[in-house]
């Protein structure tokens, strides 16, 4: 791996010198502090992540109402250019949990657990643990099944924790009241939502809240040294969110993606998470489901805001470093596409806001590329405690300290199942199946939203050819078969990802109340004849 990453920095640096830019060298990442080593003071850490949550937040210029991300980024350093590993909640966290990219840990799916391949690996908040601090979660850190595992351990790692806590709220006794523009797509991904006369405080993430005030509270009462982990549900669908945030917006806010026809005929069969385009939602469908998923991201904001004002009345926020970032992002009908398991910018990019105490660099901005892979060296480091030798990231401690650090050129790697993705802060290039499904490459400089492919432009060809030793190495799985949804009929056809899945009432109505192993909400379409 080592010299797979080297390989990805030389290629780098010949790319920027292509493009035109500052040649720049690779630098090795800053020594470990020698172990035994005297601390004089390790600060404590909470670890804020959202579900689902894209870079349409106000922080990154976004439509998105959050005042308290826009806070604490006034307050810290928001990185322009964060990717997550593998866009699907499981392997992303699986990930970015245990400092390895997806093809070490093994995790590229939603049920393989963390330590089937890497059974001695020392996860991320484990590390913390060892070295002397209190550890705790609430909600979702490792993967766990939205709605159908809210409430439950899901994949949790057990070894990681001092403490753990899975609230579930009235958000999840109303799965029976959504309104559903996607019949027949289970629930875990059908776009869903219900204007919730339950109160803030009764929802599952304002449970996560309430919860992780209480372990600070705790925490600083007995002096205890932490790492706290707040997992959000929000924006993750089922969109069930209190009526006043819905109240937030206007209609003109909600602006639906303008892809021009001719743009969404030019995207690869194999760059589809779903068919038809839009899932063949109408244009004010595809309204309704923006307007539900910033109405969940105003709330989710909300409630990071009572964590980070409880940090202010324990007067811990001088010694808390704070991480804010999802596990991936979402795409909202760029492309014709809803989601994510797709290798698009709005789909691997995150967001990620990190606030250390004392910075001289409040409210300045990362141009630089980075990856989640990167946070568990980065929290290391800025803790003062040695370097996990099994980290496949790098400490991000130079660009915290000197945000547009010139020689900083490492590149950002994505995947998913049949695809592999490379982003530096000019060019976006993937491949599927090696290639041989087709190739993709995007001059950011000129196309931020990824419309026009130039892989096959021979004037590209140089950087087609740097791009490509950059990817995350073979051998690369066989592409999975994209869903075919049916609109009219409101049921899926069978494909490799749903093939022998339980059959559900009508209307796409969960079977037996959605419990046992059922996935709520599908429903198959008849076979052919």
């Amino acid at each position: 791996m080592r010299k797979t990453l080297k390989a990805a920095a030389l290629a780098t640096a010949a790319l920027v010198q292509l493009a035109g830019l500052p040649a720049v060298s690779a630098q090795e990442s800053a020594p470990a502090a020698a172990p035994g080593e005297a601390q004089v003071h390790r600060p404590n850490v909470l670890f804020i992540i959202a579900d689902d949550l894209n870079a349409r937040i106000a922080p990154y210029g976004g439509k998105a109402i959050t005042p308290n991300l826009d806070r604490l980024a006034a307050q810290g350093v928001t990185f322009d250019r964060a990717y997550s590993q593998y866009p699907w909640c499981g392997p992303s966290r699986a990930s970015f949990l245990t400092g390895t990219r997806p093809n070490t840990v093994g995790v590229i799916d939603l049920n393989t657990p963390i330590r089937t391949h890497l059974p001695d690996i020392v996860t991320l908040p484990q590390y913390f643990r060892q070295s002397g601090y209190h550890t705790a979660r609430v909600g979702k850190i490792f993967h766990q099944g939205v709605p159908g595992g809210v409430g439950r351990d899901g994949l949790d790692d057990p070894a990681s924790w001092d403490e753990r806590y899975n609230p579930s709220g009235c958000d999840m006794q109303a799965l029976d009241r959504l309104v559903n523009l996607t019949p027949g797509i289970p629930y875990g991904g059908a776009l869903t939502y219900l204007r919730h006369e339950c109160g803030d405080a009764q929802q599952t993430d304002g449970m996560v809240a309430t919860q992780t005030i209480a372990l600070l509270r705790e925490a600083a009462a007995n002096g205890q040294q932490f790492f706290i982990a707040a997992g959000f549900y929000r924006p993750h669908v089922p969109e069930v969110v209190p009526e006043a945030w819905f109240d937030l917006y206007s209609p003109e806010q909600v602006v639906i993606a303008q892809t021009m026809p001719e743009q969404l005929a030019a995207v690869l069969p194999a760059s589809r998470t779903w068919t038809p385009d839009n899932l063949g939602m109408t244009a004010d469908e595809q309204r309704q489901f923006i307007h539900a998923y910033y109405a969940a991201t105003s709330f989710m904001d909300a409630q990071v805001g009572r964590l980070l004002a409880a940090l202010d009345e324990l007067e811990l926020a001088d010694d808390t470093i704070v991480v804010f970032t999802s596990d991936h992002g979402f795409l909202l009908g760029e492309h014709g596409q809803w989601q994510k398991q797709l290798l698009f910018e709005e789909s691997a990019r995150v967001p990620l806001i990190i606030r250390v105490p004392g910075t001289r660099n409040a409210g300045q901005r990362s141009p630089r590329t980075v990856e989640m892979v990167d946070i568990y060296p980065t929290l290391t480091d800025l803790a003062g405690l040695p370097h996990y030798s099994r980290n496949e990231g790098e400490s991000l401690t130079r660009l915290l300290d000197q945000p547009d650090l010139d020689s900083w050129t490492k590149p950002a790697l994505s995947q998913v199942t049949g695809g592999r993705s490379v982003r530096t802060e000019r060019y976006r290039y993937t491949e599927w199946e090696s290639g041989r499904r087709g190739r993709e490459l995007y001059d950011h400089s000129s196309d931020p939203f990824e419309q026009v492919n130039l892989a096959d432009d021979p004037r590209y060809a140089g950087a087609v050819e740097l791009l490509r030793a950059m990817l995350p190495p073979e051998p690369v799985e066989a592409l999975q078969d994209r869903s075919q949804y049916d609109p009219e009929n409101d049921c899926l056809r069978a494909s490799a990802r749903y093939a022998g899945a339980p059959r559900t009432a009508p209307g796409g109505a969960p079977a037996g109340g959605g419990g046992g192993d059922g996935i709520m909400g599908l429903a198959v379409c008849p076979a052919a004849g």
